[in-house]
């Protein structure tokens, strides 16, 4: 039975958080980007538009002050300057179902604070699994990241990425079977080359 990867061994020293940027950089580059699996994600990162937050949470309480704090700062940026932001939690929520539980929460605080409409959450997460899937499933594997990662956008890029693309609803789809094309080998190969494009970004 073939699972996710494991996660990264990272070295214990002041390097880490660098070492965790460029590992989440190089998944994007080299997996959201690289295969397409959002197709608006090349701009912001082009832009340099994304915003890198490593946390050292442990528990849902510390996730949730971290996550305030990201949303305030995104909302109160320019959109010029900031556009998005990658909340990375390496410490916690090593369990898919833990962390997929703590979304609850996520959620409501954006409902708290009242930006519901505005901002919006989505996540990935190293174990990944899309309702009514196996672990093992290639499919999985759109939404696997190197960390759990809180993926903060705003309503208003969404909308304009969305008209953008007119076959937006179909990205989901047309993701998947790239990943069944692919395969676990294909995967891994994919992911073992080294990114052209690993940009620095904001942090």
């Amino acid at each position: 039975m073939l699972d996710s990867p494991p996660q990264p061994q990272l070295p214990a020293n002041s390097d880490t958080h660098d070492a965790i940027v460029a590992a989440t950089r190089h998944w994007l580059v080299r997996a959201v980007i690289g295969l397409n699996l959002c197709p608006f994600a090349k701009g912001v990162h082009v832009k340099d538009q994304i915003r890198y937050v490593v946390s050292d949470a442990r528990d849902v309480e510390a996730m949730l002050a971290a996550l305030e704090t990201e949303l305030r700062t995104l909302v109160e940026a320019d959109a010029e300057r900031i556009d998005t932001t990658l909340l990375i939690f390496p410490h916690a929520f090593a369990d898919f179902l833990e962390f997929n539980d703590a979304l609850f929460f996520a959620d409501r605080l954006l409902e708290q604070m009242r930006l519901t409409g505005e901002l919006q959450i989505a996540s990935f997460h190293p174990q990944y699994r899309f309702a009514g899937s196996q672990p093992e499933d290639i499919e999985n594997y759109t939404n696997r990241a190197p960390y759990p990662i809180l993926h903060l956008l705003r309503e208003s890029s969404v909308e304009r990425a969305t008209q953008a693309f007119p076959d937006a609803a179909e990205i989901f789809e047309r993701n998947q079977e790239t990943l069944r094309r692919l395969g676990h080998k294909g995967w891994r190969h994919w992911m073992q080359e080294q990114a052209q494009d690993d940009a620095p970004g904001r942090t």
